[in-house]
């Protein structure tokens, strides 16, 4: 049987309307009326297929093979399953039994029947199979997994030739594993064209997982009647006992095989391959025998992605361990071109290449053998087409590149690493020209031949290895290699974010800081959020009412904020220990901070260390507020910092004359911050206990959190206020609130009219708040300072020209470069809370 070209990519393989003849096939409507049967169901059950067609199948099939096949057809989980009943007495008074495959076929059933080759000898293949995959989860890599995995899938199917047979991403394939009986030609390392293996058979190997042909030469049976009453031909192609198409049986006699057997291999949902078996003589394998071979093929898919995956992971690993190294040797500063040997020596760890050159802000620096700086430069504007934020790669750069055939011998493959969006900066590798020979199993070019009819679809009759020599090529650049190349490429880029020029704009700073940083950044939220998500989780604990949990949480995150200020003003390096401390209890102490007594000794302390030891410092000083020595009027608080030996600082707290102390009968959410937080995220000790006289605790940080030690310089404490505490300030009139956050807005919205406000006007844009200052002429405002791609001094502008007064608010520790000409406005940080943003109108309003 010949295919017409012109129709080939539409061939029904999968509804052929044959099926082979160890086996027959019947096919039931919904109501269980037979719709279809193979014409060999008189040979194998003794009933003629034309009889069973409309009749009942219970008038054939005994009550209790009825309920088996019912209960697997219950059982199937979705369109693709089978359901197996192993061994079944499918009609009462014959002792013959059968192996019956059901799955559906749209709206009906197939059922497929096969006699047990040895009755009564049904051997069970789950600890074999068992075994074998414990055997080659030792395995190291996909090579020694696909070996291991071809002889025993031979030791189980019994065939004479076992292939493990990989796809390229071209479609072609490759035997790449291969266990054979003794005397037989290896096909190992042979190459087929993606002719071999068309799409459609692709296709179906993803659904089926299994196809047997015991006997090429063996006749096939027609499933009569060859249509339905809609016209159409039952479909197929989940049938194991379907006839395959006559060009492959063709195909298969022309390699001199007699039997054959396929398994899939699936890489999650991807066709990776195939176990390919042949046989010199014909063969029928059990069904039984098959379902355990089904069972290895999709067992070793695990292992195949647990392999790979592995391998990906050590990748990363080895691509991570690559970026600290970078990072540590390119920290002192320079340029990519300055440490151009440092980036190449870690490149040439990882990945081969014979020449390497750089190209930053117009730069040019090179290694081993390369194009010259005129061929670069041209090179550079090919490479300037192509995408932006991910590596280049190719083995062949004169079939990209037509101009790159003047320096193949030098420069035949390439890797570009961008370092840069604008301009177009690189890191360009280069590999040489080899020769690289591929053994087709036949001329990949010739899978067409002239038949009797004209030009059709014929199978190749030599299968003799065929190479071809390629030149113009370097060796290829694999996956790996291409996954450690990005990440290199992303460490560049940080490279570059932290020598950017210093002199740029404010404004275009921050342009190239938000999208070289856009993943540290992220990071940093996500962590945030985290953080933040759990402190409202945890803040359930420590109250009773909606208001209280309000405040407890709000004071959390602010002590959290007022860390990140102390810290960003020195632009996120180490920060004071005591200054960390003043802040807190200024903010939340007020006039009784002067009960509060530090250290002479200050300890500067890396950033993320300082933020754990903010919420730790928070939850003592308003335990102390509410329960402890600060509680009352007398109570007073001793801090005491000592240096240890080994680089580290202990850090004692001790409260005196206040209330009795009680030991807490639960441990809440501020009460395991205390204990638990240094030791867990900073890797310290942390120790408080509960004696009358007073609260008491120590902390111990290792050296890793502490930059240095310095003595600090004592700020005079404030005299304690003799009178009561003042009633907060009123603010009356309207305020006009600039702000493009809309929760940020609701919650000042809120604060102002809490203060007074008569009115607040809220603006989101620059535009929309010069209207209202023009049409409702306000008596003060709050602006944010940026409002997503503009700011807001064009309006502190306006209202400065008008004699309104006003404060800034923003969420950046640069922000200060703007404000300059509005020295006198004050600033509040963001997050903000009422406290604050009454300060900040008392300031501008008097």
């Amino acid at each position: 049987m010949e295919v017409d070209l012109t129709n080939c990519e539409r061939e029904p393989i999968h509804q052929l309307g044959h099926v082979q003849s160890f086996g027959c096939l019947i096919a039931l409507s919904p109501d269980w009326l037979v719709l279809h049967a193979s014409a060999n169901t008189e040979e194998h059950l003794g009933i003629a297929a034309q009889d069973m067609v409309g009749n009942p199948l219970r008038s054939y099939f005994s009550d209790m093979a009825l309920h088996e096949i019912r209960t697997e057809i219950q059982t199937l989980s979705s369109p693709d399953s089978v359901g197996r009943c192993y061994d079944l007495q499918v009609r009462d008074g014959d002792e013959r039994h059968f192996h019956v495959a059901v799955h559906r076929s749209g709206q009906s059933i197939i059922v497929e029947l096969e006699p047990v080759l040895e009755p009564g000898r049904r051997k069970d293949a789950l600890p074999q199979v068992r075994g074998m995959v414990e055997r080659l989860k030792t395995s190291r890599d996909v090579a020694e997994l696909c070996k291991n995995a071809a002889r025993f899938m031979k030791a189980l199917c019994g065939f004479d030739r076992v292939m493990v047979y990989r796809f390229a991403p071209d479609d072609s394939g490759e035997v790449i594993a291969e266990a054979t009986a003794p005397g037989m030609e290896p096909f190992l390392g042979l190459r087929y064209p993606a002719s071999d293996i068309p799409k459609q058979a692709r296709a179906l190997y993803k659904r089926s997982p299994i196809r047997i042909i015991s006997d090429v030469n063996d006749r096939v049976s027609p499933i009569l009647p060859e249509t339905g009453t809609s016209g159409e031909p039952v479909d197929l192609s989940l049938s194991t006992l379907r006839a395959v198409s006559p060009i492959h049986l063709e195909y298969l006699r022309n390699m001199g095989v007699a039997a054959s057997m396929s398994v899939s291999i699936m890489d999650g949902d991807r066709l990776w391959g195939l176990f390919a078996c042949h046989h010199d003589t014909p063969r029928k394998l059990d069904y039984a025998a098959r379902s355990a071979c089904d069972l290895f093929g999709q067992m070793f898919g695990f292992l195949l992605t647990q392999v790979t995956s592995r391998s990906a992971l050590e990748e990363a690993d080895r691509a991570r361990d690559s970026h600290n190294a970078l990072m540590r040797k390119l920290a002192e500063g320079g340029s990519i071109v300055d440490d151009f040997d440092v980036i190449v020596d870690e490149l040439r760890r990882l990945i081969e290449f014979d020449g390497a050159i750089g190209w930053v802000d117009g730069e040019f620096s090179q290694f081993g053998v390369t194009p010259t700086r005129e061929e670069t430069m041209a090179l550079v504007r090919f490479l300037n087409t192509t995408q932006t934020s991910s590596v280049y790669a190719t083995d062949c750069l004169q079939r990209a590149y037509p101009p790159a055939a003047d320096f193949v011998e030098r420069a035949a493959g390439l890797m570009a690493l961008p370092v840069s969006r604008s301009p177009r900066d690189y890191v360009i590798l280069f590999r040489r020209e080899v020769a690289r020979t591929v053994t087709w199993a036949g001329n990949p070019e010739k899978p067409v031949e002239v038949g009797p009819n004209g030009v059709r679809l014929t199978p190749r009759k030599s299968f003799e290895a065929w190479t071809d020599t390629v030149s113009g090529h370097s060796a290829e650049w694999t996956a790996a290699e291409r996954q450690v190349a990005e990440a290199i490429r992303i460490t560049l880029l940080e490279v570059v974010l932290r020598l950017s020029d210093a002199a740029n704009a404010d404004r275009k700073r921050a342009q190239e800081k938000q999208e070289l940083l856009v993943a540290e950044l992220n990071h940093r939220v996500r962590n945030i959020l985290n953080l933040i998500r759990g402190l409202v989780d945890q803040g359930k604990s420590d109250s009773s009412t909606v208001s209280e949990f309000t405040q407890v949480v709000g004071d959390r995150i602010h002590a959290l904020a007022r860390a990140h200020d102390l810290i960003t003003s020195a632009t996120w390096e180490a920060a004071s220990l005591t200054g960390m401390i003043e802040t807190e209890v200024a903010a939340y102490l007020g006039d009784k901070q002067h009960r509060v007594h530090l250290p002479d000794t200050d300890a500067i302390i890396h950033p993320d260390a300082l933020s754990t030891l903010a919420l730790v410092f928070h939850e003592l000083t308003t335990n102390s507020a509410k329960y402890g020595a600060l509680s009352d009027s007398s109570g007073s608080i001793e801090i005491g910092l000592e240096k240890q030996p080994d680089g580290g600082v202990i850090i004692t707290w001790k409260e005196r004359g206040g209330p009795v102390v009680k030991p807490p009968m639960r441990r809440g959410f501020g009460s395991t911050v205390i204990e638990r937080s240094i030791p867990f995220e900073l890797g310290g000790k942390a120790d408080i206990s509960f004696p009358l006289k007073g609260v008491e605790a120590e902390f111990y940080i290792p050296d890793r959190h502490v930059k240095g030690f310095e003595s600090r310089v004592a700020q005079p404490a404030p005299a304690p206020s003799s009178t009561a505490a003042k009633p907060s300030a009123s603010f009356g009139g309207t305020a006009l609130l600039v702000e493009d956050n809309l929760i940020i807005a609701m919650d000042s919205e809120h604060f102002l009219l809490e203060l007074g406000a008569q009115k607040v006007l809220t603006a989101s844009t620059v535009r929309q708040a010069l209207e209202f200052v023009t049409e409702e002429s306000p008596d003060y405002a709050v602006l944010d300072v940026n409002l997503g791609t503009e700011t807001s001094i064009e309006v502190a502008q306006d209202l400065a020209a008008r004699g309104i007064p006003f404060a800034f608010a923003t969420g950046y520790g640069e922000a200060s470069g703007l404000l300059e000409q509005f020295a006198d406005a004050p600033v509040l940080t963001k997050p903000y809370d009422k406290r604050a943003l009454e300060g900040a109108l008392a300031r501008i309003l008097g």
